[in-house]
């Protein structure tokens, strides 16, 4: 927050003050960032590889509907995060906005992830995922700095 602004921390957290057509166009952001990231011509392949899996294990097809529907709400819930944080933070441009997005990938996405990953043994899996959460909080700090 700029000083003289005098915003209480209330009005920053209401969600009637978010942008939900730009929310939306995160959520459609990350589908499209997640669907090349994990291309069979990208990073799926050394992704499959880094978290044990060999060339003839089958991904599940099982359960596709919870799959998708999990990954679409972790999305939204990812997106309208940001969007708080972003207006709390008082991120009104888009490189403003990118840097929070970084921020909150730094501090929350990355560091706490890497944890998991290290214990698991999972190192270059845990670069692969992390690399496509930060291109998706950059985008979504971005977008939701930008068009407020």
């Amino acid at each position: 927050m700029r000083a003289g602004q005098t915003l209480s921390m209330e009005a920053e957290m209401d969600l009637g003050n978010i942008n939900w057509l730009a929310v939306v166009a995160c959520v459609v952001v990350s589908m499209i960032s997640g669907s090349l990231w994990y291309n069979p011509k990208t990073f799926y392949p050394a992704w499959w590889k880094a978290i044990g899996r060999s060339e003839s294990d089958a991904p599940g097809m099982q359960n596709m509907g919870i799959v998708w529907g999990g990954t679409v709400l972790s999305s939204f819930v990812q997106a309208v995060s940001v969007a708080l944080m972003v207006r709390t933070m008082g991120s009104n441009t888009l490189s403003s906005g990118a840097m929070a997005g970084f921020m909150l990938w730094l501090g929350f996405v990355a560091a706490t992830s890497l944890t998991n990953k290290l214990f698991a043994g999972q190192l270059k899996a845990w670069v692969i995922e992390a690399g496509n959460h930060l291109v998706n909080f950059l985008l979504f700090g971005a977008i939701l700095g930008a068009w407020h």
